[in-house]
């Protein structure tokens, strides 16, 4: 259960990334798509959508009361992740999967979060559950390739790991 405890949050913390990821990638089609519209609310929008994606929707009341306003604009954007992120897929069905896995220790049920992705033809169904240093490795590819992670903060991860 300490592996566990130790575990999780290390997981859930990856999955952020991959969020941050989904976030700016959605950020810059919509200042496109919105040029009218200031970045707070674009912000805002990209936040929305990617909470809805991962179920985790913000009690913030600013926040909340933008998802109610804009809860049909956040739908469809949302029904555009798949083709607009199809590249980020692999990642985020890890993200999610992996997520479920952390939600199902601490004992979540967020099976709906999973099944509305693959409606939305974002989950890949075939794919295998990544075991938890694959999906480490793949936060640490996609992180450090979208700037958001610094390469040097790994190198000489692997050499330590057997040392342990």
């Amino acid at each position: 259960m300490q592996f566990e405890s130790k575990l999780v949050p290390v997981l859930r913390e990856a999955v952020t990334v991959i969020q941050a990821v989904l976030f700016k990638r959605i950020r810059l089609n919509l200042s496109e798509e919105y040029p009218g519209k200031d970045s707070v609310y674009i912000n805002r929008l990209c936040g929305a959508v990617v909470n809805e994606l991962f179920g985790t929707l913000s009690t913030d009341p600013v926040f909340a009361g933008f998802y109610v306003e804009n809860h049909d604009r956040i739908q469809m954007e949302l029904s555009t992740v798949a083709s607009a992120a199809d590249d980020l897929r692999i990642p985020l069905t890890d993200a999610l999967r992996i997520q479920f896995l952390c939600d199902s220790l601490e004992g979540i049920d967020s099976g709906s979060v999973l099944m509305r992705a693959e409606r939305l033809g974002i989950l890949l169904v075939d794919r295998k559950v990544p075991l938890p240093k694959t999906f480490m490795d793949l936060v640490r590819r996609v992180g450090v390739a979208h700037n958001l992670l610094q390469p040097s903060a790994f190198a000489n991860e692997d050499d330590t790991a057997g040392a342990r």
